[in-house]
């Protein structure tokens, strides 16, 4: 296609942070017709290496060529007009305004006095038609689904001429049959020409989808691999330094339930009914994983299992004790441990330093007492054995939490949490934002833990994470449970359906986004 870009190189990029050598002379090149993958840990500069095309940070040092010529992007605008777009993991939409006019937004013809809305309805259908991307003009965006937002961000950077398009994380809140709807989206844009950088750090997806893998650790570039027979413990060896170890999952053999939860309905934060009845049992010695769109209930559901969020009905046992009125130190006492979501503002303190964290719950702990006053020498050694076993890697036990990386924290917190020994442990999207290692430690952790007697409730959005440790696994859709499986007795086409609100025997949903756009 004429007008189209035919290959960007990127040459000794050099991106800079206080402290932080985010890039480090990475190479990286496009072609058209091609996607290109990005694999690699979180911080290991992906996003920032293509933030850096796009305009939105200004290189350091090193080179950006667009079909030979030199090009330097002063923003994002520079970009655009250049031909190339970004859609970023957490949207850029509206969600009060219809697809029309999201796409209109700041569009330089938006600057005319009256914009013809008709004129950019219709060339979201033309676009939707040549495509296959199924999207309502007429439609406001917070009506619609993850996936269609992301085909609204799609169609954006097409309407305004890009040839070449980067994805950052695009599957990371889809369900499966949306991941698979996006791939045959990608693939009809490559088809036409269109260069695709797609950012990820699932190794199954750029596989399967991308031409080109190139891996980043640590702000370097460790190579770049035709995609086609690749081995995946190549790709992991580049992005970590060395092989994971194989998950030793034993047989199922589950004791009496030590968590049950009957009939629990709670508020949301915008006063609507976030859980409707939700009854669920995690038995001793077994992982029970909730599968989900982000936003259906998991988030409430974890917070009145810690005792954050008000229970409105219901109860919540643990070894038969009703745990929905007490608070935080009561549940914990009672044998509850948490993994919150949000670890920096659930699951320690910042400005504590590492053994302070450690303490946070158990500083009234007659182990760590001398009469009224703390035991100081006691707490130091209780520390230093947490930080050993769980390979917590800090300068020191007075180093402030927050100056640690994101895995490191999870571990300590992951430390504090199992030191106690456990009835039921609640963890809420224990890997998310920490590394490949740390994902692998963790998985290992919470397998031992449910081998040692332990209710294990995991809450996940990655499916494969539940797939790999759940026994069974929950459903949830708009605040209600959906069906709870054995892992052995379901499959992800399944599971993704059911995320969507869709049970076995449905009749299929009706499609009337392209009815509006053929009247």
């Amino acid at each position: 296609m004429s007008g189209m870009i035919q290959r960007i190189e990127m040459k000794g990029i050099v991106k800079r942070f206080p402290g932080v050598l985010a890039c480090d002379q990475v190479d990286f090149d496009l072609k058209a017709g091609e996607v290109h993958a990005l694999l690699g840990e979180n911080g290991a500069g992906k996003s920032t290496l293509m933030k850096t095309l796009y305009g939105m940070y200004q290189p350091d040092g090193g080179s950006i060529y667009i079909d030979g010529e030199e090009r330097r992007f002063r923003s994002p605008a520079d970009a655009l007009a250049a031909g190339i777009g970004m859609i970023h993991q957490h949207f850029m939409l509206v969600p009060t305004m219809t697809v029309a006019q999201n796409v209109a937004l700041g569009d330089a013809a938006a600057g005319k006095f009256i914009l013809d809305m008709k004129a950019v309805s219709a060339r979201i259908c033309e676009l939707s038609a040549d495509y296959g991307l199924k999207v309502n003009p007429e439609h406001l965006v917070g009506h619609l689904s993850v996936g269609e937002q992301q085909r609204v961000e799609i169609i954006k950077a097409l309407y305004r001429g890009a040839s070449v398009i980067i994805l950052d994380e695009p599957t990371a809140v889809l369900t499966p049959q949306e991941v698979d709807d996006l791939f045959v989206v990608l693939k009809n844009l490559v088809a036409e020409g269109h260069g695709l950088v797609f950012i990820s750090h699932k190794l199954h997806e750029v596989t399967a989808l991308c031409d080109r893998i190139t891996v980043l650790r640590d702000g370097r570039a460790m190579g770049t691999r035709p995609a086609a027979g690749v081995q995946r413990h190549e790709l992991v060896s580049m992005m970590v330094g060395r092989d994971l170890k194989e998950l030793k999952h034993r047989d199922y053999a589950p004791g009496p339930a030590r968590l049950d939860i009957r009939g629990l309905k709670a508020m949301g934060d915008r006063g609507e009914e976030a859980l409707e009845g939700v009854d669920l049992e995690v038995r001793s010695g077994e992982i029970l994983g909730i599968a989900g769109v982000s936003g259906n209930g998991q988030l409430e559901l974890a917070e009145c299992l810690i005792g954050v969020r008000p229970v409105s009905a219901g109860s919540i046992l643990l070894d038969g004790a009703d745990l929905a009125g007490m608070k935080l130190n009561e549940r914990i006492a009672r044998g509850m441990a948490i993994i919150a979501e949000e670890r920096m503002l659930d699951g320690c303190i910042g400005d504590f330093s590492v053994q302070e964290n450690v303490f946070i719950h158990d500083h009234m702990d007659k182990r760590f007492r001398k009469t009224i006053f703390l035991d100081f020498k006691a707490m130091a050694k209780h520390a230093s054995e947490l930080v050993k076993e769980y390979t917590v890697k800090t300068p020191t036990l007075d180093t402030p939490i927050k100056n640690l990386s994101g895995g490191n924290i999870q571990k300590l917190i992951m430390a504090r949490e199992l030191s106690r020994k456990p009835g039921a442990l609640i963890a809420s999207q224990p890997t998310r934002g920490v590394d490949i290692g740390a994902s692998e430690y963790i998985h290992q952790r919470l397998l031992m833990q449910r081998d040692e007697g332990t209710a294990v409730l995991l809450i996940s959005e990655d499916l494969d994470e539940l797939y790999d440790l759940s026994d069974r696994i929950a459903v949830i859709y708009e605040g209600k449970i959906m069906g709870v499986f054995m892992h052995q007795d379901t499959d992800i086409q399944t599971l993704g359906l059911l995320m969507a609100g869709i049970k076995p025997g449905d009749p299929p949903r009706p499609e009337p986004i392209i009815a509006a756009c053929e009247s």
